[in-house]
Formats: C-alpha cells, structure tokens, sequence
C-alpha cells in the first residue's frame, strides 16, 4: 500500500494523485485567476493550447463556467469528447496556418522543453507570440534538484548514455523500466531550459516563478 502510494506520487502528471497533478493543479489556479483580471469571462474566448490534452481541461469546471474555445494542437490530432475542444494536427515551430492575433490567449504546459534545439525553442516562443493576443507558457526550471521527466535527482546533468541505462535498466526512474524507443526519444528531444534562456525567448513577459521548498521548479512566461 505505502509503495503503491509512493509509486502514484511520483507517476506521470496525468495520474490525479502524483505530485507533478497537484502543482499543475495549483499552476490552473494561478492562470484563472489571470484569466479572470485580464478577460470578460461571460463573452467567447479563442485559446490555442499547443501540445494540450483533454484530459487538462475537462477534470476542471473551465470549460462549464466560461465561454472558451480551446483548440489542442499536436504533432498528431486526437478523438474529442467535449463540444468547446477541438484537435487538430500541427507544429509548435511555425504556426503559418494562423493568422497575428488569431487567438485570444495561447497557452501551454511542459511543451517548449521537447523541441530538441534551442532555435526550435525560439520558433515555438515567436510563434506563440505573434498568433496570441495573449500568451501563457509553462516549463520545467533545467536547475532544480529533480528532473520532471524521469522523478530523478540532477539526472539532466548526466551524460546521457549512463542516463539511457538507468531508464531501462533500473526501475530508479518512477518504478519502471523505461522501453528503449521511448526513453531515447525523451532524451533526444528534452532541452531543459534555465531562466535566463526563458527570459530571452519571452523578452517582456513577466516569469511566474513556481516554488517548491525555497526552489523555482518551474517558471511560467505571460502577458497577462
């Protein structure tokens, strides 16, 4: 019972009893309670989510109190359920299907750390900007004590080979033994991102710094 507990705790954020749930949780509060400074809540409002999932949004009563239209973007469009989300196909890097402006608030939540370079980071970051009105954009901080991905200490400074054999040869990474096409997609595609990198891709934004223990876990960069 206490491993199976420990286990769920550190699983992946999806699981509404892991840790990674309870600070998107608190992070979801923190981004209405922008929402509700900056917006007319009663009137309708466009929101691109890039690289979101359904389950985000409908285990929250947003999507019932608000006048929202939430379109999830990702590298491949999925099956929907709720009438104000909708899926569809596309790349965080170029966004040339939309229009400046054509949404009111582009949102995204531990994506921009996937994109392999820092330039692709550059890319999702314009893009973000130039088709939002407003934007809200979440990542892991490269410097705190726990990589989110793999629930390991200081993992993301270790060479990536000794990083590989851990993940699929250990059960250290979340009680599991990673399978080896995944775990080598995550370390090819993750590039953690510090502080100042993020300020740099977000030059006027202000950066919500979330805090664990007197440490940044993650920051946030909005305008709103």
């Amino acid at each position: 019972m206490i491993l199976r507990k420990i286990k769920n705790l550190l699983d992946a954020s999806n699981n509404p009893e892991s840790i990674g749930n309870k600070f998107r949780s608190r992070r979801f509060f923190a981004f209405e309670k922008l929402m509700q400074q900056n917006f007319n809540l009663g009137s309708p409002i466009k929101i691109l989510d890039v690289g979101g999932a359904e389950y985000f949004w409908k285990d929250k009563n947003f999507l019932n109190e608000y006048q929202v239209e939430i379109t999830l973007l990702n590298l491949e469009a999925t099956d929907i359920s709720h009438p104000r989300l909708k899926a569809i196909k596309g790349d965080a890097t170029d966004l040339s299907e939309f229009e400046t402006d054509t949404f009111d608030l582009v949102f995204s939540n531990s994506v921009i750390e996937h994109l392999y370079t820092f330039e692709n980071q550059q890319k999702m970051a314009n893009e973000c900007m130039r088709v939002g009105k407003k934007f809200f954009i979440q990542t892991p901080n490269k410097f705190f004590p726990v990589e989110a991905h793999y629930a390991l200490p200081f993992v993301q400074f270790l060479p990536k080979q000794l990083t590989y054999f851990l993940l699929t040869k250990t059960k250290i990474s979340r009680f599991q033994r990673w399978e080896n096409a995944v775990a080598k997609q995550y370390l090819d595609e993750i590039r953690l991102l510090s502080l100042n990198e993020v300020k740099s891709l977000f030059p006027n934004a202000t950066i919500y710094k979330e805090n664990f223990l007197g440490l940044s876990k993650s920051y946030v960069a909005h305008n709103l």
